[in-house]
């Protein structure tokens, strides 16, 4: 992100709290911070770290937002889950977060992009997950995607996720076991979730390329009974794959070339490594697309080439057909002066001669690959 970006956005920041406020006028206040209207609070857990270590006990956001602005090496990670907006009304006024990113929050289904608002980072990324099946049918889901997005702040980091796909517990639990990556602050959380959607993107792009071929054999096989509809299903999975993964190589790029001045110099290195194994995934990716395109294609010329057979064989016995019936009408005539009319071995000849035809024309067809 360009320094003119960044001041723009800057600018559109501000102001966090005049522009929290407007969102939320017309908002019911929340019974308790971050509770939602049906009574589920979507805060999934608030760890409090210092010097990369989790301060052991339960603590509030806010409370736990304030101490950490005391010391430099402390940080809040709040994870949150299908928060509806009005459950963001507290938690935006208490971390101050820009009006526009709240709304992508609440929403969701936001494609992969890295906004900065002032001293603030907002990143959106698509989680992935492969289903397992025990065989491509004309209905089958494969890949089930869903949202994450995060909040990045000198003290704080903020995870909001919708849908089942992308559970943060492993990530946390993972880091929490690796203090000095954590003593780097909120930015290696961020490396670290986008460590593992990256490794996810790799296994499901190797389970895929096993479906791939599985279709891919089953259509060049001697006996084609693969359905044009399978090959279509899964080509429909791996472009729902292709939105999530694509996108997210800009905002990947934009960290590993070190383009936000709050990004921490030392974790820039961890960014490129997560970006060099997105890169070849993308490039996995893509060219599954132009694979299953193929794949595609052959099936239909086969269809094509079947149907050709088809008629050919059709077309060869209405000519085998044509050759009788036209034999048995003439022969069927009732003129006086027809040649072997009254011959005594005349019907045995017409017989004779019908049976011929047949096997004459067959074998021409068989020949010639008609038949």
């Amino acid at each position: 992100m360009t320094e003119s970006e960044a001041s723009k956005h800057g600018r559109r920041g501000a102001f966090p709290m005049r522009a929290v406020s407007r969102i939320f006028a017309n908002s019911a206040p929340s019974a308790a911070p971050g509770a939602a209207n049906s009574g589920r609070s979507p805060v999934i857990d608030c760890g409090y770290y210092i010097g990369g270590v989790r301060q052991p006990g339960e603590i509030e956001y806010a409370q736990a937002l304030a101490e950490a602005r005391t010391r430099e090496d402390a940080f809040v990670w709040l994870g949150l889950h299908e928060p509806a907006l009005s459950d963001l009304s507290d938690i935006a006024a208490v971390f101050e977060l820009d009006e526009f990113a709240v709304e992508d929050a609440a929403k969701g289904g936001q494609r992969a992009k890295l906004e900065q608002y002032g001293a603030m980072t907002f990143l959106v990324v698509r989680t992935a997950r492969y289903i397992e099946h025990a065989e491509i049918t004309e209905t089958s889901e494969i890949v089930q995607t869903g949202d994450l997005m995060m909040f990045i702040g000198q003290h704080f980091v903020i995870t909001v996720r919708h849908g089942e796909v992308g559970a943060l517990g492993p990530v946390r639990a993972e880091l929490e076991r690796q203090p000095g990556l954590l003593a780097l602050g909120p930015w290696s959380v961020v490396y670290g979730i986008l460590d593992k959607v990256v490794d996810t993107y790799i296994q499901i792009t190797g389970r895929l390329e096993d479906d791939i071929d599985a279709v891919e054999s089953q259509v060049f096989a001697r006996n084609v009974s693969s359905r044009i509809a399978r090959i279509y299903q899964l080509k429909r999975e791996v472009l729902e794959f292709k939105r999530a993964v694509v996108p997210a190589q800009r905002p990947l790029a934009l960290l590993a070339e070190a383009r936000l001045a709050t990004t921490p110099k030392k974790i820039i290195r961890h960014f490129r490594d997560v970006h060099d194994h997105l890169v070849r995934t993308v490039e996995q990716v893509v060219s599954y697309d132009d694979l299953l395109n193929s794949i595609l294609q052959a099936r239909l010329a086969q269809v094509t080439v079947d149907q050709n057979n088809d008629l050919r064989k059709i077309a060869a016995w209405a000519a085998i057909a044509a050759v009788q019936t036209t034999i048995a009408g003439v022969y069927g005539m009732n003129f006086d002066y027809m040649p072997e009319t009254r011959w005594r071995f005349g019907y045995g000849f017409a017989l004779l001669l019908m049976f011929g035809a047949l096997i004459l024309m067959y074998r021409l067809f068989r020949r010639s690959g008609w038949l």
